[in-house]
């Protein structure tokens, strides 16, 4: 080996001094560098590298070791990547919808008031729409003039078909607005001015006519045992009662079983439900006139009303 040379301790590699063409390379043994042309084939010997133990040659268990190192090291690479665009997701998705919920809600229309007529319910009529009775006391359709049974024909100018239509033009309608209606009351079309109100007025109606101090009428009669029917000969409708209670203002003023009620307190009666309402906003113990209809004839009966 030419002379001169050196070499590192750690790895056993050449320094690169000395001649160029000298390509020999140390290996240790037993902490002494050894020539490798002196033990045979250099390709059968294990190298010492910079991966070694100083001052012995790499062993096989060493070599395994450095390559499970290799693999420890890129799984843990291929983690911190993961890991590293998982924390660049989040960030990015935060910055995204953090600013979307501090937009405030788009506000909404505020709910246009509707108005109220004070019937109970419209339902299909012959020629129009119809309710069975007109509720509070005091209410537009009752300061109208209007009583159940009535055929409503046209409302604010416009014709009348179905309880979908009616509807519809009455929520149409601002509240406090006088409307011209036109209806049919036994055959005949009477036209009448109806001011809508709002749902508080309604409201307060309502529990004024439920708290007055006076309380509610009492007449002395079965409600499950009256009936709507036709007069015969006319278009005119009235309500039969069946069952007069004994000794009860009907009965001591001389109402009987079958007579069928036209009028009461001078406001027609053309349906059950409003005979009923108008018996109930009688004031207790005032005098009313019932015109009625026993067989063939019409009476007037006057009745001293009780109180419920």
């Amino acid at each position: 080996m030419p002379q001169g040379l050196r070499f590192c301790r750690n790895c056993g590699f050449r320094l690169g001094e000395g001649p160029a063409e000298y390509t020999e390379t140390r290996r240790f043994e037993n902490g002494r560098p050894v020539n490798l042309a002196d033990h045979g084939d250099a390709s059968q010997q294990p190298f010492a590298t910079a991966y070694g133990v100083t001052g012995g040659a790499m062993s096989p268990a060493t070599g395994h070791q450095m390559a499970k190192r290799a693999k420890k090291m890129s799984g843990m690479t291929w983690m911190f990547l993961g890991l590293l665009v998982f924390f660049i997701a989040a960030a990015a998705f935060t910055a995204i919808v953090t600013p979307l919920r501090r937009i405030p809600p788009v506000a909404s229309a505020p709910a246009v008031p509707k108005p109220w007529v004070g019937v109970s319910s419209f339902e299909d009529g012959e020629g129009g729409v119809t309710f069975d009775n007109v509720t509070p006391p005091g209410g537009p359709a009752d300061k109208a003039g209007l009583v159940g049974g009535d055929i409503i024909t046209s409302f604010d100018g416009q014709i009348v078909h179905d309880e979908d239509e009616m509807t519809d033009l009455v929520q149409r309608t601002p509240i406090g607005k006088a409307v011209e209606v036109i209806y049919l009351r036994d055959g005949e079309s009477k036209t009448t001015t109806m001011t809508t109100i709002s749902k508080e007025d309604f409201d307060r109606l309502v529990q004024d006519f439920r708290n007055r101090p006076e309380g509610q009428g009492l007449f002395g009669f079965d409600d499950d045992d009256i009936e709507r029917v036709p007069i015969p000969g006319t278009k005119t409708f009235g309500v039969r009662v069946d069952d007069v209670t004994p000794n009860r203002p009907a009965d001591l003023a001389g109402v009987k079983d079958g007579d069928i009620i036209l009028e009461f307190d001078k406001a027609p009666i053309r349906t059950t439900e409003e005979f009923k309402a108008r018996v109930n906003r009688a004031i207790p113990y005032s005098t009313v006139t019932v015109a009625l209809m026993r067989g063939a004839e019409r009476l007037e009966i006057l009745v001293k009303m009780g109180k419920k």
